[in-house]
């Protein structure tokens, strides 16, 4: 793979046409404020959450791809958000960074071992170029639960089942 492909495939889960659904900012170009802080689904993070917990992993990877080490933390992981749309803006600001670090990033360098040992929950133990998918995979996953968020979330308010 190459990193123009990686970078395109970042592009579309965040701001494109991916081919599986909406991107991350067609999702939320129309959510309201109290549709991203509500909680529709019960145990569930809320959009807002999600959005947060999107920008922490750009960033923890883009951070990656200049040398720094794991610095990944269950605070940091799910940072509390603050008002919307301060979290669509942080996430459309780390998509730019993220494609900002891709962009300078030897291609060479892809198939390089992130932190040695693999531990999923660190994202460690794969290459740049398997985390880097990851990360698109990662948008179009919770992509997902936003979108499911977003239609409950109008069916309890104007009180139907979704």
């Amino acid at each position: 793979m190459t990193l123009a492909t990686i970078s395109g495939s970042l592009q579309r889960s965040v701001s494109g046409d991916p081919w599986h659904g909406s991107s991350l900012q067609k999702l939320l170009s129309d959510v309201t404020a109290a549709e991203v802080a509500s909680r529709p689904i019960a145990g569930a993070h809320s959009i807002a959450e999600i959005v947060v917990h999107i920008v922490a992993w750009m960033e923890e990877v883009g951070s990656w791809l200049e040398g720094a080490p794991r610095a990944m933390t269950d605070e940091r992981d799910w940072p509390k958000p603050g008002a919307w749309p301060q979290p669509l803006e942080q996430l459309m600001a780390a998509h730019d960074r993220l494609q900002q670090r891709l962009a300078a990033f030897p291609e060479s360098r892809l198939s390089h071992v992130i932190g040695g040992d693999r531990d999923p929950s660190a994202g460690t133990g794969l290459s740049f170029e398997a985390t880097l998918v990851g990360v698109a995979e990662h948008n179009a996953y919770h992509g997902g639960q936003i979108a499911l968020l977003k239609r409950a979330a109008r069916a309890r308010a104007s009180g139907r089942s979704s």
